[in-house]
Parts: structure tokens; C-alpha cells; sequence
């Protein structure tokens, strides 16, 4: 593929608009702590701004810094992020600020390089930390900037595939400013996250506000909705699993809930869950000592996944605590009360809710 020849207008608009026009009230703008940049960038991948000014501070008041995080108990952290989705998101953050405690004394490295090789952090998110911490000149490129990229450049290149990431990534290294100091690096990184977030949408980009208009090749084409080129799509698949939801009241009268931990890998590893069955026949194959008539089905739940549409048909059963039959799905009673401090998945969480 022909190198296109790059607008060398584009750094110093794109630093202007972010100083004068871009999102400055974010509370993890204006640090240059790697612990907490770090934070912001693994909670910001694909989950929206406004889901992640919840979480932030929450865990930021039980984690304060790394080696809080890296001494936490990975129910703590799981916890924590329950309802934030992508939970490996959570599991490597754990694994990274125990990295970062044992082999860097508790010091993030400095240059986006190094930053790679800690776990959970890939190029782009290693890139935004160096920009943002220390002022390196080096480029970011997640799934926004791809797109105000591709837009800008017209680049025919499919980012399904390998190579054209790659050149994708090399033009955004050319076009980064020349000789930017740290604020300028801040500023041109910080522009190309809120053009991508706020201007420069998928399906309804707002090109008349866009500082770059003039520049951009795929606006100037009248093709805009063409960029970028990927050819390749997932493939999302159907799955319907039953959930067993066995519910017991202690002497004291506690309602609780019997959970387990799921496996790993999988959907939800790690975190707590009701047992899971393939279909109704098995769940209720699993349950001998208990007639079908017990069982009550609840409003069957659908749930998106990246890969995966779930339905989920719960089915709620009352024991006593000692009741026969519980010892196949090994796992633990868990209070009401307590439900909150149990990693789960959101659409167990929010069943668990109504039900308490």
C-alpha cells in the first residue's frame, strides 16, 4: 500500500481544540500518577465514560495505590468490579499491580515499551500511560483513534488483518507532534480519545464540529461511513443456560442464596454464580430429592456478551439448609447481606436483587 502523504496540520489543530473545546472535568484528568491513569485506561475499555464515573472512585477508596491493590484478595477486587463487565479486565489488574509490587518495587515503569510487558497491558494502554505520565512521544490507537485515523487518512487498509494495523500504527507514530513538551503530549493524547468519543462516532459522526474537516480525506470524499475498512465480523453465537437458584433461610432467618465460583476459562470465570445447566432435563436430573412442581421458572433473562447472547431461565427452588441433593454443585451459602461483597456477573446480581 502507497504511504499517503500525512497533514502535518493535524497535531497542532487537533492539541488547540482539545485545549479549548475537549472534556477537561474527567476525574482522571490532571494526574500524571501511573496508578491511577493506569486505572482509567483498563476501566475505560469498552465501557462508556458515564459507567466508569462510578466505579473510579469506589475502587479508588478501597485501593488507594498499588500495593493496596496488589495485597487485595481477588474477591475483593472482583467485587469491586462486579457489574463492569469484561472481567479479565479485573483479573489482570489484579496479576499487573502484583507485578508491578514484586518486580518494580511498586514503581510503574516509564516508557510504553516496558509498560508491555507487565500483564493486561497491550500497546495502546501502555501508550497512554507513557503520554500521559511522562510525555512520551508515542502514538495510542484503540478502537477510536482507529476510526479518526482511518477517517483522516482514507486508509484502505483492512484492520481485520495484521499488517494494516500495523501501518495504521506507524502513520499514527508520523503523525504525532514535533517536538511536543509533556503538556503537549497530554493534550494531543487526550484530543484524539474525546475527537474519537465525541465527534467522530461510528454511525453518527458530527463532522461540522470537527476541528480537522478540512483535512480529513474520507469527509472531503463524501465516504465517511466507509472508514474503516474491516472486513472481517464477529461471529456472535445463542446459548441458553438454566440457572438453578436455590434459596434457603437460616435459625436466625437470613434469607441466602447457594453460589459457586465459575470456572475458568469460560464466561464469568472467577466470579460467584448459581449452578449452571445446560437444559431444563439436566437441571432437573440434578435434583432427585426434589419434585418438579417445587421449582418455580422466573421471566427468562437475555444478556449481550462480545461473542455470545445468553438466556438465562432461572429457576428458583426453596430448601432447608441440610436439604438432600446439594452436594453436587459445591459452593457455599451466601447471605443476602453479603451478596454485594461476591464478585457476580450483572444479570445474576440484578436477578439476586429482585429476588432479596
Amino acid at each position: 500500500m502507497t504511504r499517503p502523504a500525512l497533514p502535518r496540520e493535524f497535531a497542532p489543530r487537533l492539541i488547540d481544540w482539545q485545549r479549548r473545546a475537549g472534556r477537561s472535568g474527567l476525574p482522571w484528568q490532571h494526574t500524571r500518577e501511573p496508578y491511577r491513569v493506569w486505572l482509567s485506561e483498563v476501566m475505560l475499555q469498552q465501557t462508556q465514560v458515564s459507567t466508569v464515573l462510578d466505579y473510579y472512585p469506589r475502587f479508588l477508596t478501597r485501593f488507594p495505590d498499588v500495593n493496596a491493590l496488589a495485597d487485595a484478595l481477588p474477591d475483593e477486587v472482583m467485587a469491586l468490579w462486579s457489574g463492569l463487565g469484561y472481567y479479565s479486565r479485573a483479573r489482570n489488574l489484579h496479576r499487573c499491580a502484583q507485578a508491578v509490587v514484586a518486580e518494580h518495587g511498586g514503581v510503574f515503569p516509564r516508557t510504553a515499551e516496558t509498560l508491555q510487558t507487565l500483564p493486561g497491558i497491550g500497546a495502546s494502554t501502555a501508550a497512554a500511560i507513557a503520554a500521559f505520565c511522562h510525555g512520551e512521544r508515542i502514538s495510542i490507537l484503540d478502537g477510536n483513534v482507529r476510526r479518526v485515523l482511518s477517517r483522516l487518512l482514507a486508509f484502505e487498509g483492512d484492520l481485520a488483518q495484521a499488517g494494516p494495523q500495523r501501518q495504521l500504527w506507524d502513520l499514527a507514530q508520523a503523525l504525532l507532534p514535533d517536538a511536543p513538551t509533556p503538556d503537549d503530549m497530554t493534550a494531543y493524547t487526550q484530543g484524539l480519545m474525546d475527537l474519537g468519543a465525541t465527534l467522530c462516532q461510528r454511525s453518527r459522526p458530527t463532522c461540522a464540529s470537527c476541528p480537522v474537516q478540512s483535512l480529513c480525506r474520507a469527509h472531503g470524499a463524501g465516504e465517511v461511513q466507509r472508514f474503516p475498512v474491516k472486513t472481517r465480523r464477529l461471529m456472535r453465537k445463542f446459548e441458553r443456560w438454566w440457572l438453578l437458584l436455590l434459596r434457603s433461610r437460616d435459625q436466625q432467618g437470613r434469607e441466602r442464596f447457594w453460589l459457586q465460583r465459575r470456572p475458568a476459562p469460560g464466561i464469568w470465570a472467577g466470579l460467584y454464580c448459581p449452578p449452571v445447566f445446560a437444559s431444563e432435563q439436566t437441571l432437573l436430573e440434578a435434583l432427585p430429592a426434589h419434585p418438579p412442581d417445587a421449582l418455580l421458572a422466573l421471566e427468562p433473562v437475555a444478556h449481550s456478551l462480545t461473542h455470545r447472547e445468553l438466556h438465562l431461565h432461572p429457576m428458583l427452588l426453596d430448601v432447608m439448609p441440610d436439604s438432600p441433593g446439594l452436594a453436587p454443585h459445591a459452593g457455599q451459602w451466601v447471605e443476602t447481606g453479603a451478596l454485594a461483597d461476591h464478585g457476580l456477573p450483572t444479570p445474576v446480581r440484578q436477578l439476586l436483587g429482585r429476588l432479596a
